[in-house]
């Protein structure tokens, strides 16, 4: 797999990421442990060294799954992305973000116990804390790089003047955000400031939760997110959303390629420094998405995909107000 490097001074990655969040319980319905770990494995078979997780998916558990999934793979050969700070409750519900200096300490000592690893390459809080300076959390960041625990600061969901703060502390590698065909609220201030930096884009939810490839969930699916209270999937935007789907998937047979791939090979396109990571959960997803790397899409390729699934025609935001609330990126873009 072809290798990029992650801002000026980041690690270097293979061109296409995994995101684990969905093998973990309470994010799309249940999930299965015994393909989860085939699927991650698979993928750095494949040449993927770019895993992601947060420390409070599943409580705790994903990153457990992680450390079991990589047994026996040298530490040397892959790049561990963990975001902290999400609060949970025994229930699972939300109790908001922390990204007080002792609260990243502590979060971290209990990351590297549970991945059973020394150091993380990319430590990066989910979600900024309003109540505590940009400055603090990456300042306690850098203590821990100091201190050999941490081998690079990331940001997600981080807004341009965020960004900018935040680096002036310590070099960022890279921030991960929500980028795909559906939402591009990136390009008009963000993209251009990590531009400027030499920060790089680690694109999440490249397939918008799955519903750029086609493949949605039940209405009926216990603990499904999307279901849930995500509105893209709600009753009457969903609907609007799958005709710019079946559009894709004209495009897509006329190049022996899925809806899916399409979408992935477009988000490559967008530069160098702009990494897919993709939550594939089974191997087939994982598969599927690999081959959207071996699409070369010309200039005209582009702009049809452009057309048939534009931003300005996806119904619905990609969060829930609540959630749409604690994006930095939305109050500060």
């Amino acid at each position: 797999m072809h290798t990029v490097k992650l801002g000026r001074t980041g690690p270097e990655v293979g061109s296409l990421g995994l995101g684990c969040m969905g093998m973990s319980p309470g994010v799309y319905g249940p999930a299965d442990e015994a393909e989860s770990i085939a699927t991650i494995r698979a993928a750095v078979e494949a040449g993927v060294t770019l895993i992601d997780t947060g420390d409070f998916y599943g409580m705790g558990h994903n990153e457990m799954l992680i450390r079991r999934a990589l047994d026996g793979v040298p530490r040397s050969g892959v790049v561990i992305s963990v975001k902290f700070g999400g609060l949970r409750d025994p229930a699972g519900g939300w109790g908001g973000n922390d990204g007080r200096p002792q609260a990243v300490k502590n979060f971290l000592a209990y990351t590297l116990r549970r991945l059973g690893t020394d150091y993380v390459d990319i430590y990066r809080p989910a979600r900024v804390d309003p109540a505590v300076p940009i400055e603090d959390t990456v300042g306690a960041i850098a203590d821990m790089i100091r201190a050999g625990y941490v081998r690079h600061v990331g940001l997600s969901e981080a807004g341009a003047e965020t960004i900018r703060r935040a680096h002036a502390v310590h070099p960022i590698a890279d921030l991960q955000i929500e980028y795909s065909l559906m939402s591009r609220g990136i390009e008009a201030r963000i993209l251009p400031t990590t531009r400027e930096l030499g920060i790089a884009v680690t694109a999440y939810g490249v397939l918008s939760r799955g519903l750029l490839s086609g493949r949605i969930p039940a209405p009926d699916t216990t603990g499904d997110i999307r279901v849930i209270r995500m509105p893209r999937f709600k009753p009457g935007n969903l609907e609007r959303n799958l005709k710019l789907v079946e559009a894709l998937r004209r495009i897509g047979d006329e190049r022996g390629a899925s809806p899916a791939q399409l979408a992935i090979a477009w988000v490559c396109a967008r530069g160098a420094d702009i990494v897919p990571v993709i939550g594939a959960r089974r191997r087939e997803q994982l598969k599927e998405a690999l081959g959207a790397l071996e699409l070369a899409l010309d200039p005209a390729d582009l702009a049809r995909i452009e057309a048939a699934a534009a931003a300005h025609l996806t119904a619905g935001a990609r969060y829930d107000p609540a959630q749409m609330a604690h994006l930095d990126s939305e109050a500060h873009p």
